[in-house]
């Protein structure tokens, strides 16, 4: 597990971290989030951080006083505290209380699922979800990550980044993450696609993440360079979906960013 390996590093014998313990606690966190099940023993959690078992039953012990975990038999999995966590720093979040407000009264978006997503390196974070009838079950939860180059937000908010930075973070023979037949998958075609996002204005994902799925996206303009880089995405089922039907909810996914882009809308 990649941040599992930078905590080792941080902690030995790499650069120095300020915090050994905190970095250790995250990397218990970031691998249990990684786990397929949901759950690792402590000689799972010892061996990805590569310290001493006594290390990190230690560590356990605090998060679980914490409630950051909870322990379930032999395994440990993330605690109800990191719920509590999330829904305070998404309460604080003025963007998103505007967009559930938004969808429930746009005359499409309404009856559509519709998502808020924030930009993390080469994923994007899920922060809401607004569910219209019939809701699309197959799409990403509040929480979920997927990469950038899968989803049509993920590839509408790296659309503004510049060619060289693009360029280092995809290169042309990169192999992307592929879910379905459609999916993309080199970094060459990646950016080409992106030229197209740039030039039309949103992003369109066509099954490339889930079968019998599309989805429209658009980035929320930046009205700080510390604030979170958001986007909006709408998802549709393709055998019902069409070009009409796409250009309404391109219009209101567009009028919705412009509301959270602008402080004073």
């Amino acid at each position: 597990m990649t941040d599992a390996r930078i905590a080792r590093t941080v902690d030995g014998q790499g650069s120095a971290s300020p915090a050994p313990a905190v970095t250790r606690a995250a990397a218990v966190l970031e691998a249990l989030v990684d786990a397929p099940s949901g759950r690792l023993t402590l000689s799972d959690l010892a061996r990805e951080l590569g310290i001493p078992k006594s290390s990190t039953s230690n560590l356990l012990l605090a998060l679980e006083e914490a409630r950051l975990i909870s322990r379930q038999g032999s395994g440990f999995s993330l605690g109800r505290k990191l719920v509590e966590l999330g829904a305070a720093y998404l309460s604080r979040l003025d963007e998103v209380q505007e967009f559930y407000r938004f969808c429930e009264q746009a005359p499409t978006l309404s009856g559509e699922t519709v998502r808020i997503a924030m930009l993390d390196g080469g994923h994007v974070i899920y922060l809401a979800r607004y569910e219209g009838h019939p809701a699309v079950r197959l799409t990403s939860n509040i929480g979920d990550k997927m990469p950038v180059s899968l989803c049509a937000v993920g590839k509408a908010l790296i659309a503004r980044l510049h060619d060289q930075d693009l360029a280092l973070m995809f290169p042309d023979d990169l192999q992307l993450p592929v879910l379905t037949p459609q999916s993309l998958r080199t970094g060459a075609e990646l950016k080409a696609q992106l030229r197209s996002i740039r030039q039309q204005g949103f992003a369109f994902e066509d099954e490339e993440s889930a079968t019998g799925v599309v989805c429209l996206g658009v980035a929320v303009p930046t009205r700080g360079a510390h604030l979170p880089s958001l986007g909006l995405s709408v998802t549709a089922l393709k055998a019902t979906y069409s070009e009409a039907q796409g250009e309404a909810m391109v219009e209101e996914l567009k009028e919705l960013a412009r509301s959270l882009g602008n402080p004073m809308g």
